[in-house]
């Protein structure tokens, strides 16, 4: 839409009104390109402003680094584009020819980079959460083979228990058998 605007500005046959017109339609779309990078973050990082620092994660346990490269020239070139002259046609055009062609090249190659960054960190994340899955589950293993030694355990208490009872019994009931003995 920048480019078809700069493209309509860049022409010598629209009138002055229309140039108004166009020239405001421009001035909305760089407004809204300049949100759009303002609001681009990822983990409350701007990643295409040119001021502030790259983001950078712990990929592993030996300490690598992901990192997501700050995309500096974006916001500069979209500045740069926003400000430009194009009052007449051949300013236009030359900032067509100039301004914007360098602006698309730089977005393009931004672009480019964070789609390569970002890939990483899908992927480092997919294998975090497997990990993570994995994990989970081997604890769950050794919890529930706890749980069946304990449990194991307590039925051999109470068996012993119900042993120890029932002798008990037995040497209680010794005595009485003998005493009826001498009863008849």
């Amino acid at each position: 839409d920048i480019r078809q605007k700069v493209t309509e500005l860049a022409s010598s046959s629209i009138s002055t009104s229309q140039r108004a017109i166009i020239t405001a339609d421009f001035n909305q779309l760089m407004s809204q390109a300049g949100s759009f990078i303002a609001n681009a973050s990822y983990n409350g990082f701007t990643l295409l402003t040119s001021s502030g620092a790259s983001v950078s994660t712990l990929a592993n346990l030996q300490g690598t680094s992901l990192t997501l490269t700050r995309q500096r020239d974006v916001d500069n070139w979209t500045r740069s584009l926003a400000g430009a002259a194009i009052s007449t046609a051949a300013n236009a055009q030359s900032v067509l020819l100039y301004q914007y062609a360098s602006m698309e090249t730089v977005v393009s190659l931004a672009l480019g980079a964070l789609g390569a960054e970002v890939r990483s960190l899908e992927l480092q994340t997919t294998f975090l959460e497997e990990l993570r899955d994995t994990s989970d589950e081997g604890l769950g293993n050794i919890v529930d083979a706890d749980l069946a030694r304990e449990s194991a355990k307590l039925t051999s208490q109470q068996v012993q228990q119900q042993f120890s009872l029932q002798t008990l019994q037995i040497a209680n009931d010794r005595p009485s058998t003998i005493l009826s003995l001498f009863r008849r």
